[in-house]
């Protein structure tokens, strides 16, 4: 037999068994699920703003709601959910950041809190974190000696 034949043959039925994604459907329940995130965090700051604090406070303030009202929902098993519903737009940077930082710590609690949550807690944010501190050194050296 044939081996592009067979895999031919593999091919269709990979494409006979597995549904279609609609696309459109996804890329519109993140657009409004993110959106929303976005929305709240407005609101939150826009409250702080009319509450006399100024813009860098706010934005702090804002943070920290976010931060900890996605931890919390991942604790609750919500904002999994919530992210197999919208896809993407559960990840806006700091909510996504917040439950890649909780999720393992829960998965990882029963091997104690040292070699589980502290060890676990940054395996999937870890990297990021490296990335993007090496990333900014570099660029702030190469800028040094450019300027």
């Amino acid at each position: 037999m044939d081996p592009l034949e067979t895999q031919s043959q593999y091919q269709n039925y990979v494409n006979k068994k597995s549904p279609n994604s609609p696309i459109f459907k996804n890329c519109f329940n993140a657009f409004w699920v993110g959106g929303l995130i976005c929305s709240i965090g407005q609101i939150i700051g826009e409250v702080c703003k009319y509450n006399g604090l100024d813009i860098q406070l706010s934005g702090t303030i804002v943070s920290i709601i976010l931060i900890g009202l996605s931890a919390f929902l991942t604790a609750l098993n919500i904002f999994n959910k919530i992210g197999k519903f919208a896809g993407a737009g559960s990840l806006v940077p700091i909510t996504g950041f917040a439950n890649s930082i909780v999720s393992p710590a829960m998965e990882y609690k029963s091997e104690g809190y040292v070699m589980g949550v502290g060890a676990k807690m940054f395996t999937v944010a870890g990297p990021v974190l490296v990335f993007g501190i090496s990333s900014s050194i570099l660029v702030g050296i190469i800028y040094f000696i450019l300027t």
